[in-house]
């Protein structure tokens, strides 16, 4: 089994920071509706930011020309606009960072052999992915820039989930390279049934994308009812179950009110789910790593409900910003912890063949 050098462990450890960290500018920024204050994508000149008063003129001119200045921000002062143009470009600027701390060590460790072939092809599928992240972001933004006053929810639920398969990559490469010679736990019914937990969870964060980009949490800001009744009753109405508002979701309630239903529901599945994994294989299969993820993963589905149930309560007029972000950063964590699960039941298969 190949043995990696202490400093590809660290130079992996660092990419998942600066992922995580990314998601993390990636929440403020949309929460302090910041994602549309620069309206072009410039590679390579967009590294610095406005330097005089003059290009500070100049960028919020380009604002103002955007459905969200005319709709939601007029009258913004200078100040106000430099507030949210800082979060957008920090946000671009990260990801900037991100590509030039991971691509040089890469291109090193790569030259001088420290990296096996497999695992070689893996960060050419994680670069290729956090590529995708980058251009889907775009588009996202230019989804927002047309007619309505903020991205599509689509797009935006798309660009997390590419971050959030790019940060997963990465972790198993991490999971491979530090996994030591440790056997797979044989146990092919707890492997099917945590892999359909895991693909719950991230249908679970498309979903809580879904909420963000719709301003769900809006529209039913009380738990356990929405807003006094049990099911929210334009769901019950059968000439809203079309097309068009699944599409021009902002015509009517219905969408807002399916998307944060299916949200709570799953997340009580979630949990269910969770404790009746836990309380059958905790004693089944004796596997410290098994034992503390299941641990950590019915923690953070708890911790994870509880933020979700807190941003809802303590949204008014807007979403909860640190509410907000500490719940998007829970659900990386918790997809995290799943993978670790998920990861004693195919580890010696990396193991024995590298190449």
């Amino acid at each position: 089994m190949q043995q990696y050098n202490k400093w590809v462990k660290i130079w992996l450890i660092s990419g998942l920071v600066l992922i995580f960290f990314q998601v993390v500018i990636g929440g403020v920024t949309r929460l302090t509706g910041s994602g549309l204050s620069i309206t072009k994508w410039e590679i390579v000149t967009g590294t610095l930011p406005p330097m005089n008063s003059k290009s500070w003129d100049r960028e919020f001119e380009l604002y103002k020309a955007t459905p969200q200045y005319k709709k939601i921000n007029k009258g913004m002062t200078i100040s106000e606009f430099k507030f949210i143009y800082f979060w957008e470009y920090f946000h671009r600027l990260w990801a900037r960072w991100m590509f030039v701390i991971f691509a040089i060590p890469f291109a090193i460790f790569w030259r001088k052999g420290m990296l096996v072939p497999k695992v070689t092809r893996r960060l050419g599928v994680v670069f290729l992915l956090a590529g995708l992240a980058a251009v889907f972001g775009w588009v996202m933004v230019a989804s927002g820039l047309v007619e309505r006053p903020w991205v599509n929810a689509y797009k935006l639920s798309i660009h997390l989930l590419i971050a959030f398969a790019c940060f997963s990559y990465l972790l198993w490469t991490a999971f491979i390279v530090f996994q030591g010679k440790r056997p797979r736990v044989n146990n092919p019914l707890a492997k099917k049934l945590f892999i359909g937990l895991a693909f719950m969870i991230v249908f679970q964060i498309f979903l809580g994308g879904m909420m963000s980009g719709m301003k769900a949490a809006l529209s039913f800001p009380t738990w356990p009812s929405y807003n006094g009744v049990s099911v929210p009753e334009v769901l019950f109405y059968g000439e809203f179950w079309n097309v068009d508002n699944f599409t021009n979701y902002d015509a009517s309630g219905f969408m807002p009110a399916l998307i944060q239903f299916l949200h709570r529901n799953l997340a009580y599945v979630l949990i269910i789910s969770g404790i009746c994994l836990f309380v059958y294989y905790f004693k089944r299969i004796n596997e410290p790593q098994f034992r503390i993820g299941n641990i950590l993963l019915v923690t953070m589905l708890i911790i994870q409900s509880v933020l979700g149930i807190s941003t809802l309560l303590y949204t008014e007029s807007t979403i909860p910003v640190g509410l907000g972000v500490l719940h998007q950063a829970g659900s990386l964590l918790l997809l995290t912890v799943v993978l670790w699960v998920l990861f004693v039941f195919y580890r010696d298969d990396y193991g024995k063949n590298e190449s």
